[in-house]
Parts: structure tokens; C-alpha cells; sequence
């Protein structure tokens, strides 16, 4: 029977928002963060709210960027709940709002199968402010899902997605079991589970049970 467990990035898989550590290196992380919150909780469009943040990214070298993002910090458990769900015949995948330099590197170290993601991008090693990518839109987990499931012949019954903000909602839509990790109201409200401490190896938990 296949299976697949769905991931978002940011402040699930990784403890932090990694837009948020770049925009520290240029002076913008209250605004950059601000923003961010807005989305997450619902209240900002997640495209407009994207481009107005990366806008603020212009300027940086994209290897410090780089350098940034292979050391952003891994949530409590992640490994370990990675390699249970594979070690469960679980596929897993992981889709991000955020951006590819700092997914791959991620999913690299945790084992996991694929990443979707946006790009940044830069001109002569410098970030112009723009982005473009596969998760720019509040729909793209979820239109991403739907073609993943159809690829590999998984239906929703065997889905498990997580995540914590509201452009986790379009995949959630598409998941039987959708857990809400240390989660904002709207996405709690949505949710199947709920996990309030920052330890993803909980998640295991809640795949056994069902």
C-alpha cells in the first residue's frame, strides 16, 4: 500500500522562517517578520505577501545566503520523524513557501524524497528582489499534492500532510489526516491532529492511531 507524508518547511521541518534569518543580514527582520506573521495567520494574500517580503532581500550576496541557509536550525525530532514515517512505508515530501537554496540542504540531511520550493533570484551572484518557483500561490501545495497523489497512485486515505501556517490549507484539503504543528488558529481549525510541543516525533505517534 503506498503512502505519503507531506511537509511544509518553514517552522516545521526547520525552526524558523527562512526568510526571516535572510532579511537579519540586511536590517529588514522585524518588517520581513511582520509580513510573515500576517501570511501565516491568514490575513495577507501569500503571493503579494511573498513578493513584498523578497523585495526586501534585494542587495544580498546570494552566498551569504547560501551560507545562511545550510545552517538553518532543524525542529526537535525532524530526523527522527523523517526516518519513522520511511521506516512505516511512507513517501515523503516536502513542499515550501520559501525557497529551494535552503529546502534542499534540509531534505538532503533528513532523507527526504523531494522538495518543491521557490527560487531567488540573483544577478552577477547578487539578489535582485525577485522570485519565482513552483509555491508562489496560496493553491500551489495543494495543486502540487493532487499531481503527486496522480503520479504515484496515492489517494487521500493514505495522505498525511503537516504544517503550520494558512498556505497549508490548500494541501490540507487533500489529506485525510492533516496535522497541525505548533500551528496558527486558522490552520489548527482545519486540522485532523494537533501537536502544540515543538517535537515532531510526536507525529509518529498520530500515525500509528490511525
Amino acid at each position: 500500500m503506498k503512502k505519503l507524508a507531506v511537509f511544509d518547511f518553514d517552522s516545521t521541518l526547520m525552526d524558523g522562517e527562512t526568510i526571516d534569518f535572510l532579511a537579519r543580514e540586511l536590517g529588514f527582520e522585524a518588517e520581513v517578520a511582520n509580513i510573515t506573521h500576517e501570511a501565516m495567520e491568514g490575513r495577507l494574500d501569500f503571493f503579494n505577501s511573498l513578493q513584498r517580503r523578497v523585495k526586501l532581500l534585494k542587495g544580498l550576496e546570494k552566498s551569504k545566503m547560501d551560507e545562511i541557509c545550510v545552517s538553518l536550525p532543524l525542529i526537535n525530532g525532524a530526523k527522527e520523524a523523517v526516518s519513522g514515517l520511511k521506516e512505516r512505508g511512507y513517501t515523503v515530501v516536502c513542499f515550501s513557501g520559501g525557497f529551494r537554496n535552503a529546502t534542499k540542504p534540509a531534505c538532503d540531511k533528513l532523507g527526504i524524497d523531494a522538495d518543491f520550493a521557490n527560487t531567488l533570484y540573483d544577478e552577477n551572484g547578487i539578489l535582485t528582489g525577485e522570485v519565482g518557483g513552483e509555491m508562489m500561490f496560496g493553491s500551489s501545495k495543494g495543486d502540487m499534492l493532487v499531481r503527486i497523489q496522480s503520479l504515484m497512485g496515492i489517494t487521500q486515505e493514505h495522505t498525511v500532510a503537516v504544517g503550520d501556517g494558512a498556505n497549508d490549507l490548500s494541501m490540507f484539503a487533500h489529506a485525510k489526516t492533516k496535522v497541525a504543528f505548533c500551528a496558527k488558529p486558522i490552520l489548527k481549525d482545519a486540522s485532523t491532529h494537533s501537536i502544540d510541543t515543538k517535537d515532531l516525533r510526536l507525529l509518529l505517534d498520530i500515525v500509528d492511531s490511525i
